[in-house]
């Protein structure tokens, strides 16, 4: 199976969110003790070069860099020292977030969804297959 069409056979986009100090400072978040994961669907990707639509009603649209890591088998509580055999390649991607949507939602408590998961919402560069990672790549996660 080829991963170079993970777009049409992705099920979910995983994201992790409050992951960088400074940007959940700058927006007045508090710094979680535990990741913070939300979900995108997969109609939220579009590929590099297609416009980015913005949601009808949002006047207030980011973006955040990220690196898109491309699973390549179902993976579910492995161990650490297996993770990186689930990896299959790794993608540039995009965060988009209707920030005026995103804040009406944190106010009442409710998902992110609306804010995170529009059409368009994660663009993404072409598949870079692991194997053409010429160094070791160590992931430290925290803040």
């Amino acid at each position: 199976m080829s991963l170079a069409n993970f777009r049409n056979l992705a099920r979910k986009i995983v994201c992790v969110g409050r992951n960088y100090k400074d940007h959940a400072l700058e927006l007045g978040n508090p710094i979680p003790s535990k990741p913070l994961l939300f979900l995108k669907s997969p109609n939220a990707f579009v590929q590099e070069g297609n416009p980015i639509i913005t949601p009808i009603g949002s006047q207030n649209l980011h973006q955040e860099v990220e690196l898109g890591v491309v699973i390549a088998k179902t993976a579910k509580g492995i161990p650490r020292s297996e993770a990186m055999s689930y990896v299959g390649g790794y993608v540039v991607a995009l965060d988009m977030t209707a920030r005026d949507f995103q804040d009406e939602a944190k106010k009442g408590g409710a998902p992110w969804f609306l804010s995170k998961s529009f059409d368009t919402a994660c663009p993404v560069s072409e598949f870079i297959p692991k194997e053409e990672v010429q160094y070791h790549m160590q992931f430290i996660t925290g803040l």
